[in-house]
């Protein structure tokens, strides 16, 4: 079964509680979503790392329940 955004979202703002998310469906099908997400706690941090805490935030859900995500990850100016 697909994870469904507001599912997406709420693990990302679980696990990084600074973050303003965006997420979108961007092939129309509930399996391949963009999410953007701005946080605080990104700066001074590689896009690598940025990407690694998003991970971490989603509980091991990419490749399974969640198929597809494409980041979009940075801090506030």
């Amino acid at each position: 079964m697909a994870m469904e955004m507001h599912a997406i979202e709420r693990l990302i703002r679980n696990g990084i509680p600074d973050a303003k998310v965006t997420i979108r469906d961007f092939s129309g099908d509930g399996n391949h979503y963009v999410a953007e997400i701005i946080a605080e706690s990104f700066r001074g941090k590689s896009r690598i790392q940025q990407h690694q805490m998003v991970y971490q935030a989603l509980e091991g859900n990419v490749g399974n329940a969640l198929h597809a995500l494409s980041l979009k990850t940075d801090s506030p100016n």
